[in-house]
């Protein structure tokens, strides 16, 4: 046996036939399995929430009541699946602990009541943005501000622990575009999220179908949307420019991060009220 092999512990993710790798979801599931679960059983409810839209032609907004709740199933589903997905780029022994129970704890926790109280209005017909005419639903919805901020503040934390305790077997363009996605995630989804809650987005006129969005200015939503998917983008970048660019992967990684920044300040400034 050579000395690279023994100084290279064999992961749990490979399995034990020669060149056979694992699954997707076999990764996934040995990267961080509660998240994993999770994350499977928010996309498995798109199926009855979609049964339910079929069955159920109430509206709000000029879209059906159960269009909400399926969007942030996936929106969270795939936040977590995410998360699990670069926790694995942490070292083996830095996968577990308080930090990743933290982590792990506050996206459940958050992602659970936001969509809990989402599909409850959408059951009972009523809004669950914007909906602050009585001290129940006004403190509901602080309620939700406060989760979408843990959520998106878990990518912070998380960003951290891969900066404190990298990988170094991960190419450093794909770890520096990883953090750099995460952080984003935060600072723009974030920031689009706050000044979004206290502006409703125009109704009426030409949109984009099933979404919502007004196509004529006024709406905020798809800077937010650009911005709370800024962990899936860039890492994509990072990827592929370790693989096309070589020495030069680190600096694309920077520019993309400038222009995805700057493509989110555009969407910001279109989507200010009053352009409707």
């Amino acid at each position: 046996m050579s000395t690279r092999a023994l100084a290279t512990p064999r992961s749990p993710l490979h399995s034990s036939h020669l060149g056979a790798k694992p699954s997707w979801h076999a990764e996934l599931m040995a990267r961080e399995r509660r998240l994993t679960l999770y994350g499977a059983l928010l996309l498995a409810l798109l199926l009855p929430m979609a049964v339910a839209w079929g069955l159920d032609d109430r509206q709000l907004r000029g879209v059906n009541v159960w269009v909400k709740p399926m969007k942030f199933a996936l929106s969270i589903g795939m936040l977590a699946l995410t998360t699990a997905w670069f926790i694995g780029h942490l070292p083996t022994h830095r996968r577990s602990g308080r930090p990743m129970d933290w982590i792990v704890g506050l996206l459940i926790g958050a992602g659970t009541f936001e969509l809990a109280y989402i599909t409850l209005q959408a059951a009972l017909g009523q809004g669950s943005h914007y909906n602050i005419g009585d001290p129940w639903h006004a403190a509901m919805y602080a309620l939700m501000g406060l989760g979408a901020l843990l959520l998106t503040g878990t990518q912070l934390l998380l960003a951290w622990q891969l900066h404190r305790h990298p990988d170094n077997r991960q190419p450093v363009a794909l770890r520096l575009s990883v953090r750099l996605g995460l952080v984003l995630t935060f600072v723009l989804g974030a920031g689009a999220g706050a000044v979004l809650s206290g502006v409703a987005p125009p109704h009426g006129g030409p949109s984009v179908p099933l979404l919502g969005w007004a196509l004529g200015g006024g709406d905020l939503r798809p800077a937010h949307f650009v911005g709370i998917h800024a962990e899936q983008a860039l890492p994509l970048v990072g990827l592929l420019a370790g693989r096309w660019r070589g020495r030069g992967a680190v600096a694309v990684v920077w520019i993309a991060a400038i222009a995805y920044a700057a493509m989110f300040g555009v969407l910001m400034a279109w989507g200010i009220p009053g352009r409707a």
